[in-house]
């Protein structure tokens, strides 16, 4: 059966309108996040330039909370503690015109900050479209401005969500984006080479994991793909996972890699090798060969030159930097953490859960007859007969 031009026209215009409504959702749940961040600024700044102008106190603030409620009943949003909040939020940032690109140029760098990174921090002003939520966050875990900008920069390109930012915050994401040893100067060009050292980080903290020693690299890796959703976000963004254990053929011998990631930025492969304790060098030699495979089986014209990252529990810095100048493939070599199991004999000393509870439980409330049979078991006759019979003689 034929299908009807107008039947199939329409079925295109409706899908167009559909596109058109959901992008305009979007945007509109994007402005007025926009337009409620700049009320609560605005208000902060009220209240701030009231307080120095007149010399009130914090004294205001409960007031004005519980007169708001008063006059706007059904708004959300305006408690003490929140009012506060916007105080602070405009005390942390007074000027908006620092979110702009050529402010946020003149912050200081964070560690591991390219440049490309930092002029693209914003596009018109970063301040309102980060959620309150957020805001509150990084206002009451970060003191440093750059610090905060860093992880709005990142909440933005990355879609954190409030618990998410809480945990990067917590494993200090910032002081480890861009810090593995890397021979990425040397042999991709410029800007791939910034782009792919700020991909990678040092350490790694996969505390999702617990491990028990001994555990072997395989073990390790299969942890890490049952936990892939949380392995993913901890490598960062960009990251699609291609396969593991895969199977290479070289010279018809079998060769297989750990792990294997397409790097959507970076518009590469990215193989990964899982290391159980020290770095040596032999592993350099070993993902070299990797990445030479890679290259020839794998990749399409297209597609950048692969990646490799070595991952090992300890690695020595000049080892790995000498390591890597000898090597002709981009490698990165990097650190992870992981969540330690206690030991059996630890294990069998500790309460369990249930006796925790007991512990920590009120005492069952007393029957009649138990309250009647204690009362009668310490009377004030009985006790003084007891201490009689316990007091020394002299």
């Amino acid at each position: 059966m034929i299908k009807s031009p107008v039947r199939a026209g329409f079925a295109a215009l409706l899908r167009d309108i559909k596109t058109r409504i959901q992008a305009a959702q979007t945007r509109a749940v994007f402005a007025a996040n926009a337009e409620l961040i700049r009320l609560y600024w605005d208000i902060g700044r009220l209240i701030n330039d009231r307080q120095q102008r007149e010399g009130w106190g914090a004294a205001v603030i409960p007031r004005l909370a519980r007169d708001l409620r008063n006059e706007l009943p059904e708004e959300k949003g305006f408690s003490e503690r929140n009012i506060g909040r916007m105080i602070a939020f405009y005390r942390a940032y007074p000027r908006p015109s620092d979110f702009l690109p050529q402010a946020v140029a003149k912050l200081p760098a964070l560690p591991g900050a390219s440049q490309a990174s930092e002029s693209a921090m914003a596009a018109g002003s970063l301040l309102w479209e980060i959620p309150w939520g957020h805001h509150a966050l990084l206002m009451d875990k970060l003191a440093e401005t750059a610090t905060r900008f860093w992880y709005m920069q990142q909440t933005l390109a990355n879609g954190w969500s409030r618990n998410v930012l809480l945990a990067m915050i917590q494993s200090q994401a910032h002081r480890r984006q861009g810090k593995a040893v890397t021979n990425f100067e040397r042999l991709l060009p410029s800007p791939q080479s910034d782009l792919a050292r700020q991909a990678l980080k040092d350490p790694y903290i996969f505390d999702f994991l617990t491990m028990e020693e001994p555990f072997h690299e395989r073990e390790l890796e299969t942890n890490l793909l049952r936990q892939l959703e949380k392995f993913l976000l901890e490598l960062g963004q960009g990251f699609a996972f291609v396969g593991r254990q895969l199977h290479l053929d070289v010279g018809e011998s079998d060769f297989y890699i750990d792990l294997l990631f397409y790097h959507l930025k970076l518009r590469c492969f990215v193989v990964i090798d899982l290391k159980k304790g020290q770095f040596k060098p032999e592993y350099a030699g070993k993902m070299n060969f990797y990445l030479s495979a890679v290259d020839d089986k794998l990749r399409h014209d297209a597609d950048n030159p692969s990646i490799g990252l070595i991952l090992c529990q300890d690695r020595n810095q000049i080892v790995a930097e000498y390591t890597l100048r000898g090597t002709n493939k981009p490698i990165g070599i990097s650190e992870y953490e992981l969540t330690r199991a206690l030991p059996a004999s630890f294990r069998s000393a500790l309460p369990t859960v249930e006796e925790i509870e007991a512990e920590l439980s009120p005492p069952a409330p007393e029957s009649p007859e138990e309250s009647r049979s204690r009362r009668k078991t310490l009377s004030p006759k009985r006790t003084r007969r007891i201490g009689k019979k316990l007091r020394p003689r002299k």
